[in-house]
């Protein structure tokens, strides 16, 4: 999935300089408590005790859901896949009629075909978790794969603050239902969608990892239709867009921002706390530092990291931005 501060490429990376610093981790808690699509949950959940997970987004949330804290083989989840694939396009649909050009909105996110089938695939979850016909681990599994499918024919510029004008060649290819497989292990991992700094009061482990949002760009507007998708409720989207009522974070706040971050390491009952963060946030590298350096001992590394960015068009080209990891090694 295409994601704003996605740490796909910099895992490797990140849990190189983790580990170095706290040693093995098969006895260690470890709290991923901005999560976003889950990667570096994902990368951590095979070599620690247990993962935290956290987000306040519901797409988020149903993601970690499945990519976490299933952690067991389904028995037939592959024949569900199967079903959902053969569905026919559902007509008269919420994402049909709100987010396709064909229900008369004006909004062109999905080819029509596909957000018929959209309809199709997320009413038949429903159909079936309602009636007992499937668990919550398959649920979420099921409903995990219907996002990140829906998401890579989606008429957007990665985000869905806007629809391109023109049908892209992505978009214009059929949903195909594509199984969001998780990592299989012994141990139980938990996820959250609760506010971090709410719920950094009620957890404990020993390392916390965080990545909150680094600009005023809110989350819950940029994935506002993975959130309807997630959610499937009834209300009335809003404006050009089709918007929704959403969550703004205090880290999206220029004057919120740093107030918030140093209560959360304030709250924090971890002993290593790891910050990803880059030089184009709100809060200044000075500012950070500063505060990190009032709960314990403090060092920060760098690395200068290649990320793709889109036009209004679509099209994508490469920029180049310097990445922090901010280390604190918390009195206790």
């Amino acid at each position: 999935m295409n994601y704003i501060g996605s740490k796909l490429k910099l895992s490797p990376w990140i849990k190189k300089e983790i580990t170095a610093i706290v040693g093995s981790l098969e006895d260690k808690v470890f709290c991923d408590l901005f999560a976003g699509t889950g990667t570096i949950g994902k990368a951590f959940k095979k070599y620690v005790k247990k993962v935290i997970s956290n987000d306040i987004e519901e797409y988020s949330y149903v993601l970690n859901r499945n990519y976490i804290q299933n952690h067991k083989a389904i028995e037939n989840s592959d024949k569900f896949i199967a079903a959902l694939n053969t569905l026919k396009p559902l007509e008269d649909g919420f994402i049909y009629k709100h987010y396709c050009i064909g229900g008369d909105n004006g909004r062109q996110y999905f080819s029509d075909e596909n957000g018929k089938k959209i309809d199709a695939v997320r009413a038949k979850i429903n159909e079936w978790r309602e009636s007992g016909e499937i668990d919550d681990d398959l649920y979420y599994f099921l409903l995990s794969s219907l996002l990140e499918s829906a998401d890579k024919v989606a008429n957007t510029a990665s985000i869905y603050g806007a629809f391109l004008k023109k049908m892209k060649k992505s978009a214009k290819k059929p949903l195909k239902i594509l199984a969001s497989d998780f990592e299989l292990n012994n141990n139980c991992h938990e996820v959250y969608k609760t506010d971090s700094n709410v719920l950094i009061k009620k957890i404990s482990g020993d390392i916390l990892y965080l990545d909150p949002p680094y600009n005023i760009r809110q989350y819950g507007a940029n994935y506002h239709i993975l959130n309807t998708i997630a959610k499937y409720d009834d209300f009335i989207p809003f404006g050009k867009t089709g918007i929704r009522k959403y969550v703004r974070s205090d880290y999206c706040k220029k004057k919120r921002a740093l107030k918030s971050f140093e209560e959360l390491i304030k709250d924090a009952n971890f002993k290593h706390i790891f910050l990803s963060y880059n030089n184009e946030g709100l809060m200044s590298l000075k500012q950070i530092k500063a505060v990190m350096e009032k709960y314990g001992q403090y060092c920060l590394k760098t690395k200068e990291h290649r990320r793709y960015i889109s036009n209004k068009n679509g099209e994508r080209k490469t920029a180049s931005t310097l990445e922090y990891l901010h280390v604190l090694e918390k009195r206790l």
